[in-house]
């Protein structure tokens, strides 16, 4: 099912205030609900969507901006994954996941989509969300990493919480030193928003007629260019019993200066031996490393390649956003959520 994808379409087709011709616009509802009930139903023996609760949440979202019902069923999924702490993946955060739940939950509550006890339901896992996102904010400020903090934001910014939490202060200015990590259009979708007090449910409310066309093209300097080459580890794990031999892969890599974790790849497929091989996927966040050594992450087994700078710190960002330094450790781990 595309339930995240769709999502997305749909908001971002709200936001643009399209032509009033609702033709179109319905199908696609249609077809997102839908989706809703195919994500689900693919994986009914396992309790959980068939892509992933964040998915699962945008979707709902995505519906309720658009002002249109769900089924309390579907609802109930979500609160019994949040109650349940469904949503945190092995060696991850939640806070992503978490976030846009319960902005999809503030918006049903809000556009007076449910009763008023389901509504009481979704305002309690509402506070209970926010109170744990404050308790895990990190020393630096962020709420899970860099990218997940703009969705954390945004529930303040929806809730009116964000004058009376000292947190959100912290998250802007962390923010705000580290806006270079968001260069693409999937990733600056989530922070420009937050930069300018807003949030997604913004949206339904958006006075189209009033809005003015001031979108002007930037052309943008490019980066200078570094000079040499530097020298990195790659490691490629894999755990027990899966592959007994764990470390499938353990190799110096010489790339240029500055080049990105995607580069890194592309290099060590040009040294060996051992050969190295890997295959990526292209979704909206950049490309998503899918296949390393011929294991596969595979989303209906919930499994996914971790990044790791050595000896464990997880990376905030992609293969082809993150610049590893010379002599760094890069860790590949075959990981379940």
């Amino acid at each position: 099912p595309e339930t995240g994808r769709l999502a997305l379409y749909l908001l971002g087709l709200r936001a643009t205030c399209p032509l009033p011709e609702p033709g179109p616009q319905r199908l696609l509802v249609t077809w997102l609900k839908y989706y809703l009930e195919e994500d689900w139903a693919g994986s009914r023996r396992h309790g959980q969507p068939l892509t992933s609760y964040y998915q699962y949440s945008l979707g709902v979202l995505a519906l309720c901006v658009h002002r249109k019902r769900v089924r309390e069923e579907v609802i109930h999924r979500l609160l019994a994954a949040e109650h349940h702490g469904r949503f945190r993946h092995t060696g991850g955060s939640a806070v992503d996941t978490e976030a846009v739940a319960v902005l999809a939950f503030t918006c049903l509550e809000r556009e007076r989509l449910v009763g008023s006890r389901l509504a009481a339901e979704l305002q309690a896992a509402r506070h209970r969300v926010r109170r744990r996102m404050v308790e895990a904010q990190d020393p630096a400020g962020f709420f899970g990493n860099v990218y997940s903090t703009p969705w954390a934001m945004q529930v303040f910014i929806a809730t009116n919480t964000c004058r009376t939490q000292p947190a959100y202060g912290r998250a802007m200015a962390a923010l705000l030193e580290n806006l270079d990590a968001f260069t693409t259009a999937a990733t600056m979708a989530q922070v420009l928003p937050v930069l300018h007090g807003r949030s997604y449910l913004d949206i339904a409310s958006m006075r189209c007629q009033e809005e003015l066309d001031t979108l002007t093209p930037v052309s943008a300097k490019p980066p200078a260019e570094m000079l040499g080459n530097m020298t990195l580890r790659l490691v490629v794990e894999c755990p027990e019993p899966r592959c007994p031999q764990h470390r499938l892969y353990n190799q110096t890599v010489s790339a240029p200066a500055g080049a990105s974790l995607l580069d890194v790849l592309r290099a060590a497929t040009m040294q060996g031996p051992p050969n190295f091989t890997f295959v990526t996927q292209d979704t909206p966040q950049g490309p998503f490393l899918s296949r390393v050594l011929g294991m596969e992450a595979r989303q209906q087994q919930r499994r996914y390649w971790q990044l790791l700078s050595a000896p464990g710190t997880s990376l905030q960002m992609g293969i082809a956003d993150y610049r590893p330094h010379d002599g760094e450790t890069l860790i590949l781990r075959l990981s379940e959520w």
